[in-house]
């Protein structure tokens, strides 16, 4: 391996933000000054082999870089790539891979404005524009117009990040210029946000199974989490044993909630079942489909859930450290999960002896950094291994070869915490929620033109119209949107589709996450799958050609035909049909082979362009 480092030194913060992680280095060949002393450093190289094997620190590594400063110098990106020998190119596209981070010069403050599905329906647009005329030039804020937030219920949304030491976040959402604005000048001062439970239409309702604690629990208390129900679960598991654990999770039905419906059990098996060791597990909280939310509404009303949850899945596959994948943007669920691991590694719910059953187990949260197509599982691999997060080919899958070259479980938050209740209170139960073959709860993330937007936890089979009724859809519904951005769009004759995997699918669309966003007349529909083409464009990884030429022709044909209809745009729709079919027979993962899915519904179930 060539290393070419510059001549750029890094300034004595940017050196201290990498020695806090890292700690100082040891010799000249790491970084550490010339002196006399250190002058036989140089005639050889060692230590080589230790810090290639820390190359996962990367990301953490240029997270600490671009909190403490707000950017990614070249000095301070060279000292990092010293430190953990890694070559500068490599590190620089993996630098220039995220979105919320900059190798450019710009203000310590940056605002992030959600211009996304939800957010733009609810005038994203106009604020922006009123946060950059009140804010003008020389503010010393940086106003960045990005993808969904994760904040679809309280749109429209921003998220000011102040660098420093420490960094500091505010979140103004529903955002007004005056608050925006606030949030990015004094984060300290801004209006603090509203509790999780403000999500959750139905927070305090005894039906409710993976919700039931949220708005009732203090999410910082573990004695108040184990008061009610916490950690019966793990102690169950301890009685079945890793095999009966697995075997639960099969009898019940579960199949993940992230949108690809594979059944848990299976997974958990063939994981616990490779010779190779170590074994991994992976909780992809990086959630960024537009107008997905119901993770971190997880994290941030009941952290205490998901850390016990990731337990047994960890005792039941043979796994000893966990990585929890958190999406750089939820700043408190950071704080709250945080909180939780600590919590619990002091009461001896991780660590060496988990309840003293002679289980070690721990789990460290690793934090994306801007990147839709890290919520592919192999791309969240490549990401926590200090790579550029592109999807890898399959096979090998990632329950023989997945995270670090070994046998890998990944799951979502929502698919991990429909454990607990599988558990507590057996298969059989959990398997009579919904319907044979979409079994438990299903949590519905609902916003858009409705008066009560939210998380809503159904069982599976209720119907779309029943959710909506819930929600309160608002007069002169045109158009439902299921599965976010990869999903597909149904008319508002179409309400009484089954909300299950197989119900959905024989409706000809998809349930996906579970995004329900409704559009009423007032949203520009032409407009909208603009954006859509835009957000794909945008979040393609760019490394096969079907998704990387594809998006960006869908979305220059989706421009041209914006303003037209009829026979003028027939040419354009014909193309986009070419090209959304050669991108979803050829693109490497789910990102390029869904990017034309809403267009074509809209095309042909709603006439968008007629």
């Amino acid at each position: 391996m060539d290393l070419h480092f510059g001549d750029s030194k890094p300034t004595d913060d940017e050196r201290a933000a990498v020695d806090a992680l890292l700690g100082p280095p040891e010799s000249s060949w790491e970084g550490a000054a010339r002196d006399e002393m250190r002058a036989a450093d140089l005639r050889w190289a060692r230590g080589g082999r230790e810090a290639r094997d820390r190359r996962d620190l990367l990301l953490p590594g240029l997270h600490a870089i671009n909190d403490r400063i707000g950017w990614i110098s070249e000095g301070a990106l060279d000292y990092l790539c010293r430190r953990l020998t890694v070559p500068p190119a490599e590190a620089y596209g993996v630098a220039t891979f995220y979105a919320m981070f900059s190798v450019k010069p710009r203000p310590a403050t940056v605002l992030h404005v959600c211009t996304d599905l939800a957010c733009a329906a609810a005038g994203a647009s106009e604020l922006c524009a009123g946060i950059e005329a009140r804010l003008g030039l020389g503010s010393g804020v940086s106003v960045e117009r990005g993808p969904c937030l994760g904040l679809c219920e309280r749109a429209p949304a921003a998220l000011a990040i102040k660098a420093g030491d420490p960094v500091r976040t505010a979140v103004s959402a529903p955002a007004t210029v005056h608050d925006a604005v606030l949030a990015a000048g004094t984060p300290d001062s801004a209006p603090e946000e509203p509790s999780a439970a403000t999500a959750v239409p139905q927070a305090g309702s005894t039906d409710l199974v993976l919700l039931q604690r949220v708005g009732v629990v203090d999410p910082s208390s573990l004695d108040d989490y184990r008061a009610h129900g916490g950690y019966t679960a793990l102690r169950r598991a301890f009685e079945l044993g890793p095999a009966g654990v697995i075997r639960e999770v099969t009898d019940s039905g579960l199949v993940g909630r992230g949108g690809a419906a594979f059944p848990t059990g299976r997974k958990w098996q063939a994981t616990a079942s490779q010779p190779d060791h170590p074994h991994h597990l992976v909780c992809n909280a990086d959630e960024s489909e537009p107008g997905t939310f119901k993770d971190r509404v997880i994290m941030e009303g009941d952290p205490y859930a998901l850390v016990e949850s990731m337990t047994i899945a960890a005792y039941a596959t043979g796994v000893h450290k966990g990585y929890l994948y958190l999406r750089g943007e939820y700043p408190r669920a950071l704080e709250r999960l945080e909180h939780a691991i600590a919590q619990a590694r002091a009461r001896g719910l991780l660590g060496d002896d988990v309840l003293g059953q002679g289980y070690a187990f721990d789990i460290e949260i690793r934090r994306g950094a801007g990147a839709y197509i890290c919520g592919e599982e192999t791309a969240l691999f490549n990401s926590i291994e200090g790579y550029r997060g592109e999807p890898r080919s399959k096979p090998p899958f990632p329950v023989e070869k997945g995270l670090f070259g070994k046998p890998t479980v990944e799951n979502n938050v929502e698919t991990l915490v429909n454990v607990l209740p599988i558990l507590t209170m057996g298969a059989p139960a959990y398997a009579a929620i919904g319907t044979a073959r979409s079994t438990g709860p299903k949590l519905f993330c609902v916003s858009g033109s409705v008066e009560r937007p939210g998380i809503y936890e159904l069982p599976f089979g209720a119907t779309l119209g029943e959710l909506l009724e819930l929600a309160g859809v608002r007069e002169g519904l045109r158009a439902v949107l299921l599965g976010g951005a990869a999903g597909g769009f149904v008319r508002p004759d179409e309400v009484d589709i089954p909300l299950t995997f197989e119900g959905t699918r024989e409706a000809g669309t998809t349930l996906g996450s579970g995004v329900v966003m409704a559009f009423d007349d007032t949203v520009s529909l032409p407009r909208l799958l603009l954006r859509i083409a835009e957000f794909f464009r945008d979040e393609s990884c760019g490394q096969c050609v079907p998704c990387r030429v594809g998006t960006v022709r869908q979305e220059e044909a989706l421009h041209r035909i914006v303003e037209r209809t009829g026979a003028a745009a027939a040419d354009d729709i014909a193309l986009l049909r070419e090209v959304g079919r050669a991108m979803r027979d050829a693109s490497i993962c789910g990102l390029g082979q869904t990017a034309w899915n809403a267009v074509e519904s809209a095309i042909d179930r709603l006439g968008a362009y007629e």
